[in-house]
């Protein structure tokens, strides 16, 4: 094999002195870590200084809202009880007569901008009201009727309508020297609120005490907690929480969730039945202000970094002519190696298929051994099959055709019996395609005790099989796997030919690994270390190569397995050959 040429390197380039290289170092990397320190006192500083302004005029808004809110409450609360009193009203539920009542309740309604002034007779029938249609409608089980029936003041009330939207009430009940006329009904229209919240970046909720959300920004929360409420909301992928999450750093871990993002939560009271008004505040702004801020910082730092490059890249350049000549010089020494590369490829291809040539050998030896009990076997057959013959015609002649029948029969039994064994020969010698696929271990050992059967029969030799019952899976070639079981077999022949009472077990068993294992009972192996070696034998000259356990020690090893032997306490020797589960290997192809 030829030698790689030897070739003188060039001079190394100068390189820039290593102190400068190590001062360069030191001061991007102090710049690098001042840059992290002065981001992040950044970030945390700006963070809590415009989340606290943004929380501050988030808490100004809400009072703001409540402030509203509740002016609309007590406006409305006054009308119920000035209504109570009015002489025209109560003398129309006196006398029946509600021909002006309802454009009393019309004046009132545009006077004090209610939604709708209703007034119910003691049946709970709409006698009167701002709007017509309410005409003769029924009301007795409303909780606004109920309500104010049993209590004295004026009673306030909430009934979610057809839509599911609540609806807000105060009424009162009429009554003239203790006797019951009536209820008066107003409607308030607090819905005015959220439309006008509509236009707002942040979500609004007003609950009552129960903590049941009365008004929203988002009609579905309405009727719900507020639990339930921030858990709404509809499914995002994988790729939406990774974005929402890179988001979160400016949020706090005490903050809440909503919609997978950390928001501000502000709380105010609505001095009303224990109401309370919430806001939540995207972190949107604080998130752009610090932004703005921190690129600020980072160009200033980028800026400066490029002026370090700047200068060092002056100092690469000129070292640039020397590096493309050592390149050049770089270029020519690898077109050699690669010449010797492909020389040495070249060498171990012909060595690979020498090796393969050298296996097939090797098989066709074992092939000769076997041929010499194979004919043997197949001179009974046919010994038998003339017999048979020679009957079936003595049979025909007596018109006899049954019989006859019978004995050709026999005859083809005879054939096929023949067939099996030449096909297993030439099944044998067949060349491996080298294509790994599933393979029955049970069916390989089948086939390699048949193949060897005329010299276990010429030479009496006990056979016993242990394997399970189920499929034992190999990923293999068929071929090349039955040439090791092959091989071991004939060693096993070979060791038990000076004992009087020969006997050869094979054991096949599955676990985590398939294990097989050919049991002698043998003069055993003398030389441990050396019985893998390509051409050791014990046998006589002329009786083997001592090339089979080497050729089979290789074919387990491609396989992913082992072949190992040792000596049995009881006298003889053990092989065994474990290889890798169907589905646990570890293999480009099956």
């Amino acid at each position: 094999m030829t030698q790689i040429a030897d070739a003188s390197l060039p001079n190394p380039t100068p390189v820039p002195p290593a102190q400068t290289r190590h001062r360069l170092r030191l001061f991007l990397g102090l710049l690098t870590v001042a840059a992290a320190v002065i981001i992040w006192f950044t970030n945390a500083v700006l963070t809590e200084r415009y989340t606290t302004t943004t929380r501050n005029q988030s808490e100004v808004r809400l009072a703001l809202f409540s402030g509203s809110v509740m002016s609309e409450l007590r406006r409305n609360s006054i009308v119920p009880q000035l209504l109570s009193r009015d002489p025209l009203l109560i003398g129309a539920l006196g006398s029946g007569d509600y021909s002006q009542s309802s454009q009393r309740l019309i004046e009132y309604r545009e006077e004090i901008g209610a939604t709708r002034i209703m007034l119910l007779d003691r049946n709970g029938l709409t006698v009167a009201s701002s709007d017509r249609a309410d005409l003769a409608s029924d009301h007795l089980s409303q909780p606004y009727m109920v309500e104010a029936v049993v209590s004295n003041t004026t009673v306030f009330t909430s009934v979610l309508n057809d839509n599911g939207l609540p609806t807000f009430y105060f009424s009162r009940k009429i009554d003239r020297q203790g006797e019951e006329m009536g209820v008066i009904v107003v409607e308030v229209d607090l819905q005015k609120y959220e439309r006008s919240w509509a236009g707002i970046t942040e979500a609004v909720i007003v609950k009552d005490s129960a903590d049941r959300i009365l008004l929203a920004t988002e009609p579905r929360w309405r009727g719900r907690t507020e639990t339930e409420a921030l858990g709404t909301g509809p499914a995002e992928n994988a790729f939406l929480r990774a974005i929402r999450a890179r988001a979160n750093w400016f949020s706090r871990d005490d903050d809440p969730v909503l919609g997978g993002a950390g928001v501000m939560r502000s709380e105010g009271l609505i001095p009303f039945q224990g109401w309370r008004i919430v806001s939540y505040s995207t972190f949107g702004p604080v998130r752009e202000r610090v932004r703005a801020a921190i690129a600020v910082e980072v160009m200033g730092f980028a800026i400066l970094a490029a002026g370090v490059f700047y200068l060092t890249t002056r100092q690469a350049e000129r070292h640039s002519a020397r590096l493309q000549r050592e390149s050049d010089e770089l270029k020519r020494l690898n077109a050699m190696l690669q010449r010797e590369i492909s020389e040495r490829e070249k060498a171990e291809r012909n060595l690979e298929v020498a090796e393969q040539t050298l296996a097939q050998s090797s098989k066709l030896t074992a092939l000769g051994e076997m041929s010499a009990a194979v004919s043997h076997e197949l001179n009974q057959p046919l010994a038998a099959m003339k017999t048979y013959l020679a009957g079936a015609r003595l049979l025909l002649q007596r018109r006899r055709s049954d019989e006859a029948v019978a004995s050709l029969q026999r005859i083809n039994d005879l054939i096929d019996r023949m067939a099996a064994i030449t096909r297993q020969l030439k099944s044998y010698a067949s060349k491996s395609s080298d294509r790994l696929r599933r393979v029955d271990m049970r069916e390989a050992v089948s086939s390699s005790v048949a193949m060897m059967e005329p010299q276990f029969r010429s030479r009496r030799i006990r056979i016993t099989i242990t394997q399970p019952n189920t499929e034992v899976p190999v990923l293999a070639d068929r071929f090349r796997l039955e040439q090791v079981i092959v091989n071991l077999l004939r060693n096993a022949v070979d060791a038990t030919r000076d004992n009087n009472d020969p006997e050869i077990g094979l054991v096949l068993s599955i676990g985590r690994k398939v294990s097989f294992m050919v049991l002698d009972n043998g003069a055993g192996i003398e030389d441990l270390e050396a019985l893998f070696e390509p051409f050791y034998s014990t046998k006589s000259p002329g009786e083997g190569l001592g090339l089979g356990l080497a050729i089979s020690s290789s074919i387990v090893s491609d396989l992913d397995g082992r072949l190992m032997a040792r000596n049995r306490e009881g006298g003889g020797a053990a092989f065994e050959v474990q290889l890798p589960l169907y589905g646990q290997e570890d293999l480009a192809e099956e």
